[in-house]
């Protein structure tokens, strides 16, 4: 975890010198653990490395606008401070003047009979927006809809061309907008084709943008109604979409270029010749996100917890599983993946392109962030539910001596937002493994977890010199390896539940790869609009 932590990795964003010899770093430990290579390089031979083909779409001030007309006058919002315009993937320079309509949160869900488009016309106006969905929504709903791609994807079905997110006063209290606005300057990243195209981008609308809370009532004090009257409303849960008056101008500029980062893929052979050919993938994200804005003089963003400490606790769980006095009867990968913080990228490259037959894959354990600052006796295994892993999960934390418990933010929508999501997509059942919340000791793990998100989650404090819990971290190890021994000797692979709202919707696996619309209506691929304004 130290070394990855070093500064010498510069933070480990995708695409860059850090994040390349964090790469170098872990394919070494997984050789002298007894990891085989997993993956083939350009010339076929087998390799610990799956090259990730991305572009990378740097935002550019000069260029960037966002005017509101109305009234005979126009309204400027000033660049950063009250909006930033999304990087773009498709265009270097990109421009569009239109009528704008109000959308709610932009949710369309049919099957709950909500839709935030009823009676709205959508076609060549600019869609206004807040994030989220509706909280009368159940868990996994509510995460499938609050995804930034699905709304992208129903806006430009309807017929948008340019979208503005603004944010809340809710939202600027859980993370604040001169935190996300800082670092504006690093590059927003996508998947990248094989024509060298952006996959998964919505060319449609033209530009989007996000707003400041403190700048919403410059965008919707209009027609006898008010940006602080609509929060309440969203609160209330009373939301209508409007037609809102005047027109807008959205303007950006940005710098495209493709980037290159790999995925570190080990493997760890079956021991039973009728199951070794199933995978059970254990996955951890290796990037962070680089350098960015200082603060307090340290501009390099370590990432120790976020995800240094999530892929040596794999590791360790490689180890103990290699040196099992009874070797495992399905083979397990490990996977460090890249581009976690860009949207998912390297994990969605992944269940795209495994480098074992796609129905080989048979579970997903992912690790990431554990937050072990306080002693703790638990662990939560978020989406336990969904699938007959719950079971397996249960039988390794009693092994173990560790208690499980329940997702203690299931409002944030977690288990959409790491990188089990993009082998949920691909129909594989999974879960994700963070640390407890049940402090030893009379010790309040809680608070101590929620200030580490308050005040150093993506920013430069998350660094080595935290008090981590390394005896935490080799128990949860211990777990995971636990957990992966009995999915690997289970005699059946692991399956959804029935009448799992993500076993339904993904149970046989998504397209594996398109453009934009171009999924017959498809689920997005969870928060991969994480770019630095709206992680």
């Amino acid at each position: 975890m130290r070394f990855l932590a070093d500064d010498l990795l510069e933070g480990r964003e995708a695409g860059r010198r850090g994040h390349d010899l964090a790469a170098l770093y872990v394919a070494q430990r997984m050789r002298a653990t007894g990891l085989a290579p997993a993956a083939r390089d350009d010339q076929g031979q087998r390799s610990y490395y799956q090259s990730v083909p991305m572009l990378a779409a740097t935002r550019e001030a000069e260029g960037a606008a966002l005017v509101v007309h109305r009234d005979g006058g126009d309204v400027a919002l000033a660049f950063e401070r009250e909006f930033l315009p999304d990087a773009d993937f498709n265009a270097a320079e990109a421009r569009v003047t239109a009528p704008m309509v109000f959308v709610g949160q932009g949710v369309h869900a049919p099957s709950l009979g909500y839709d935030d488009f009823a009676g709205l016309d959508l076609r060549g106006r600019i869609a206004v927006l807040f994030n989220g969905a509706p909280a009368a929504f159940d868990t996994d709903r509510r995460a499938f809809h609050a995804s930034g791609r699905e709304k992208l994807r129903e806006l430009a079905a309807r017929g948008a061309v340019g979208a503005i997110f603004v944010s809340t006063d809710a939202e600027d209290a859980r993370s604040p907008w001169a935190h996300r606005a800082d670092n504006w300057r690093r590059p927003g990243m996508r998947l990248r084709g094989a024509d060298g195209v952006a996959l998964d981008t919505f060319p449609q609308l033209q530009v989007i943008a996000r707003v400041s809370a403190a700048a919403a009532p410059r965008l919707l004090d209009a027609g006898g109604r008010s940006a602080r009257q609509l929060f309440a409303d969203l609160d209330a849960g009373t939301l209508h979409g409007f037609d809102l008056p005047g027109t807008a101008t959205l303007a950006s500029r940005s710098r495209i270029e493709p980037v290159q980062s790999r995925n570190v893929v080990g493997v760890l052979p079956g021991s039973d010749p009728a199951l070794a050919a199933e995978h059970v993938v254990f996955s951890a994200h290796l990037d962070h996100i680089g350098i960015g804005a200082a603060v307090d003089g340290d501009a390099i963003y370590n990432g120790a917890l976020d995800n240094a400490l999530g892929v040596a606790i794999m590791l360790e769980a490689a180890k103990r599983l290699a040196q099992s006095p009874q070797p495992p009867k399905r083979s397990l990968l490990f996977v460090a993946v890249t581009a976690e913080e860009k949207g998912l990228l390297g994990a969605e490259w992944f269940a795209r392109h495994p480098t074992v037959a796609a129905d080989a894959l048979v579970a997903n354990v992912n690790m990431d962030m554990p937050v072990l600052l306080a002693p703790t006796s638990d662990a939560v295994p978020v989406g336990i539910e969904h699938s007959s892993l719950q079971a397996l999960v249960e039988a390794a934390s009693a092994e173990v001596g560790v208690t499980l418990s329940p997702d203690p933010i299931p409002e944030e929508s977690i288990f959409v937002r790491s990188d089990q999501y993009a082998f949920i997509r691909a129909g594989v059942p999974s879960i994700y493994l963070v640390g407890g919340y049940q402090g030893r000791d009379g010790v309040d793990a809680r608070a101590i977890n929620g200030a580490f998100l308050r005040e150093h989650y993506h920013r430069p404090g998350d660094d080595a010199s935290q008090p981590i819990r390394y005896d935490d971290a080799a128990r949860l190890a211990h777990l995971n390896a636990e957990i992966g021994q009995r999915i690997a000797d289970a005699p059946e692979r692991p399956r959804w539940n029935e009448g799992d709202f993500f076993g339904e919707m993904f149970g046989r696996g998504e397209v594996p790869e398109g453009r934009a619309l171009n999924e017959d209506g498809k689920p997005p691929s969870g928060q991969e609009t994480r770019s630095p304004e709206d992680t």
